[in-house]
């Protein structure tokens, strides 16, 4: 039965990249989304990323109670595993019930009430005229989403490690800027990149592929976010193993 899955999932990626019919309107397509799946999702991701690097930078300063271990290590800390792991990782999963529920359930539902149907009856090739948007405006906005992310959680980690009294801002810049090595950060948007294509075209599979009513749409839904979490959680062991 997996094999069958992933078998079917590949003809459909297969399918996405035909020639499209034509460009302009894959072009506002594209836009569209980008603009559903990047400005739609700021406000959570935001506010997600501020509390991520607060509660990462006091926990480490808890955890690093010693006369013998400078101050200053915590904003080291909080930065590396911010821009490498928690700000890509978490994010993803958050996107994946936000944007991946969306697009199974807007495909879906094209699918039971036939709309689908009648797009392949005009000679349409449906997947890339529904999916590659969708996959095209994912992977452009989510190491956008990924970069404002650590970006927000290194300002918040600073904040709030200020505000607790855990560290100086002197000694918290001073753990931010020494030993940075930039290939964390390039691997952070190697996650970002393969974590928007597993959100956008896993779900686009669940809901292209379903089949009843509403009910089935609401498991399509389900099964998308489950999916691609356990999915970004497999890829982003695999990518550390490799790349660090």
């Amino acid at each position: 039965m997996l094999f069958y899955h992933f078998g079917k999932y590949i003809l459909m990626l297969k399918s996405i990249f035909r020639k499209p019919e034509k460009f302009s309107i894959y072009k506002n397509e594209i836009f569209r989304e980008m603009v559903s799946i990047g400005l739609g999702s700021l406000g959570i991701i935001s506010i997600i990323s501020v509390f991520i690097g607060g509660v990462t930078t006091v926990q480490t300063a808890f955890q690093l109670i010693s006369d013998f271990i400078p101050k200053s290590i915590i904003g080291g800390i909080t930065r590396d595993s911010t821009i490498l792991e928690l700000s890509p990782t978490v994010c993803s999963l958050v996107l994946a019930g936000k944007i991946g529920s969306s697009i199974a359930s807007e495909i879906g539902t094209m699918r039971v009430t036939e709309q689908i149907d009648a797009l392949e009856i005009m000679g349409i090739n449906a997947p890339g005229y529904l999916i590659l948007p969708k996959l095209l405006g994912g992977v452009i906005m989510i190491p956008l989403l990924v970069v404002i992310a650590i970006f927000l959680s290194i300002t918040g980690g600073y904040v709030s490690g200020v505000v607790s009294g855990a560290l100086t801002a002197s000694e918290f810049i001073q753990g931010l800027t020494t030993g940075f090595v930039p290939f964390i950060f390039l691997v952070a948007m190697i996650k970002a990149l393969i974590f928007a294509f597993i959100i956008t075209t896993v779900s686009a599979y669940q809901g292209f592929y379903t089949k009843g009513g509403a009910l089935e749409v609401g498991q399509s839904s389900t099964k998308a976010v489950v999916i691609s979490c356990i999915a970004i959680l497999i890829s982003d062991y695999l990518i550390a193993q490799l790349l660090l």
